[in-house]
């Protein structure tokens, strides 16, 4: 080959060389900022399950009845609710907390099964550390209600009609460690009353033994009592909030009728187990705030009582763990057990 011959082809190699040098840097920026593999860039693909753990009818499911239709249009794939009732709500977080965390699991968490049950007893997972929130919703106040054919026309008809036959009066639960439990317990501290606790398998058939006579009291969630109180068959002698609900504004708090600082509520939050990619955590938590902006299922909502506080996942993650240690001091000090 002559020289004239190798330098153009010298020249035409260089070329190519710069070419593919000139190419690379993007390649590079492309390759750094791919998504890691496996990484849920077309989540989701299938349905997803939304565990709940009581059974239906109570408040948590119907929360979570609320929020699921709309919450399934923005996700473009079914949110099916799974009732998972038993151990105050724990059997269905603890399936929560052992799913794969690929964001087709979902847990409606809940005061009781996620900060009051482990303040009493053990459970088969971490509260603070085996799950991913993802947006606290709000919370709901209790209610202190009887039956319409009982004595106690007020509250402080109420704890008179207690502190008459200490241990005679038998309180609903829809299990132990949940927030009825916790309430009553509360209850019975701020007032020197003594009363019995009567745990069920969930708010239904607490409420079934209130309305036939088998207990005398609950103080349950102003969404799982709300109809019954509506119509006559339950009294609501006060709310366990410190402002009265807006559902039930003819009704005082407990702080009104008389006994100071009390304030106990039940919240929910979404969450999954820990481990949750961050984009399907970014997802569900846009979805979700669209969900509760959406008119139709914020006026549901507040019409079962919900007080709505939307909380992101860090600030729900602190909210968490501060729930956690509030109920672990009061069950403590209250020296509250497992029925």
């Amino acid at each position: 080959m002559t020289n004239p011959s190798r330098r153009r082809l010298l020249g035409r190699l260089l070329s190519r060389a710069g070419l593919m040098a000139a190419l690379a840097p993007p390649a590079l920026a492309l390759a750094q900022t791919a998504p890691a593999v496996g990484a849920p860039t077309d989540w989701p693909t299938r349905p997803i399950s939304l565990l709940v753990g009581f059974a239906p009818g109570g408040g948590t499911d119907l929360i979570a009845r609320q929020i699921a239709p709309r919450l399934s249009q923005l996700l473009g794939q079914s949110v099916v609710i799974e009732n998972r009732a038993g151990g105050s709500g724990t059997i269905a977080t603890g399936q929560a907390a052992r799913a794969r965390p690929d964001g087709y699991t979902l847990l409606l968490g809940h005061v009781s099964s996620n900060a009051m049950v482990p303040a009493i007893t053990q459970v088969p997972y971490a509260p603070a550390t085996a799950f991913t929130p993802i947006l606290l919703i709000g919370s709901v106040p209790q209610v202190v209600v009887v039956r319409a054919a009982a004595p106690p026309r007020s509250l402080k008809d109420f704890i008179a009609w207690t502190r008459d036959k200490p241990g005679g009066v038998n309180y609903a639960s829809s299990g132990a460690g949940t927030q009825q439990h916790f309430a009553a317990e509360l209850f019975q501290q701020a007032t020197g009353t003594t009363m019995t606790h009567v745990p069920y398998r969930g708010s239904g058939a607490a409420l079934t033994d209130l309305l036939s006579g088998q207990v005398d009291v609950n103080f349950d969630t102003v969404p799982t009592v709300l109809q019954q109180i509506r119509s006559g068959q339950l009294r609501a002698l006060a709310v366990t909030s410190r402002q009265r609900a807006a559902s039930l504004p003819e009704v005082p708090t407990l702080i009104e009728s008389g006994v100071p600082d009390y304030e106990i509520g039940a919240w929910y939050m979404l969450m999954g187990p820990a481990g949750l990619p961050p984009p399907v955590v970014e997802r569900l938590a846009a979805a979700m705030r669209q969900t509760l902006a959406t008119p139709e299922v914020r006026a549901r909502l507040e019409q079962l009582g919900t007080e709505i506080r939307i909380l992101g996942p860090a600030d729900a993650q602190a909210y968490l763990r501060a729930e956690i240690t509030r109920w672990a001091r009061l069950a403590a000090a209250k020296h509250i057990k497992p029925d």
